[in-house]
């Protein structure tokens, strides 16, 4: 195995994710390819079909020349345009074409990774034609094929996985999100602390401390005196976090103290996924 130290986290998870959802793709029948997932917008078959695209551009393949339909609520952005094209290119695919696809996708994906001997650093093209680390390749990958896993998992009432390999990939990806969340989107007070307390399969005590610049920070050391605390489950930080769930439908999950305000701000602000 070539492949760097740094990597091979990132390249675990994914193979750990993406054979869950092959293997959930294999057994789906004719109805649950249209099921609706928490993904806005997306149904299994799209889930699945955004997956394989993505992937396919990992490989370097060329991405398909597809006109949009104008009639996509769910599509309002360049970024949702961008990954909508690889979705909507395959709406009209037999489910025998979605998992031969996937399947071949996944063959060719762990033959690049078995042969992989980039160093970490090195550019690559990312979603909308933007330079990115391989590095943050490998990592935005891992986090995405969870993320969607579980979103398969909702949708078709297959749970697991919570504390898998991908899952510690996506709460770190989550983590780095949070100072801004408190500190810039939901303008939390200046010398401020805000405590949050996540319980399950994967648990976690992190503290966003806003400095009197306004700047926030991220640490592992709990806070006295927060100016608020939010206590909730990994899964609901999860859908939280990615936009699969309103702050209102969640609100009998989320215990919050201390500054009900502000509190309210953060979770208002909390879904960070484009």
């Amino acid at each position: 195995m070539s492949l760097h130290p740094t990597l091979q986290p990132y390249a675990d998870a994914w193979t750990h994710s993406i054979e869950a959802i092959s293997e959930m793709a294999q057994s789906l029948v004719e109805g649950e390819w249209n099921r609706r997932t928490p993904c806005p917008g997306w149904s299994v078959r799209d889930i699945i079909s955004h997956v394989i695209g993505m992937d396919c551009e990992m490989l370097g393949d060329p991405r398909p020349i597809h006109a949009l339909p104008r009639d996509l609520f769910h599509v309002a952005t360049e970024h949702q345009r961008y990954m909508e094209m690889q979705v909507d290119v395959r709406r009209h695919h037999t489910a025998p074409e979605m998992t031969a696809e996937l399947e071949y996708t996944v063959i060719r994906r762990n033959r690049q990774l078995r042969g992989e001997s980039r160093d970490p650093g090195t550019l690559v093209r990312g979603p909308l034609g933007k330079e990115i680390t391989l590095e943050q390749a490998y990592r935005t990958r891992a986090f995405d094929v969870w993320v969607h896993e579980q979103d398969l998992r909702t949708a078709l009432g297959r749970p697991g996985n919570l504390d898998s390999p991908g899952a510690y990939v996506t709460r770190d990806v989550l983590l780095e999100a949070l100072p801004k969340v408190v500190a810039r989107d939901a303008n939390a007070p200046r010398s401020s602390a805000i405590v949050f307390d996540v319980h399950g399969p994967v648990e976690f005590l992190r503290t966003v401390r806003v400095d009197i610049q306004g700047r926030g920070t991220l640490e592992t050391v709990p806070a006295l005196g927060p100016a608020a605390t939010l206590t909730l489950d990994w899964e609901t930080y999860v859908r939280l976090a990615c936009g699969r769930v309103s702050p209102e439908a969640a609100a009998d999950r989320v215990k919050t103290d201390g500054d009900q305000e502000l509190a309210a701000a953060i979770l208002r602000n909390f879904a960070v996924t484009p």
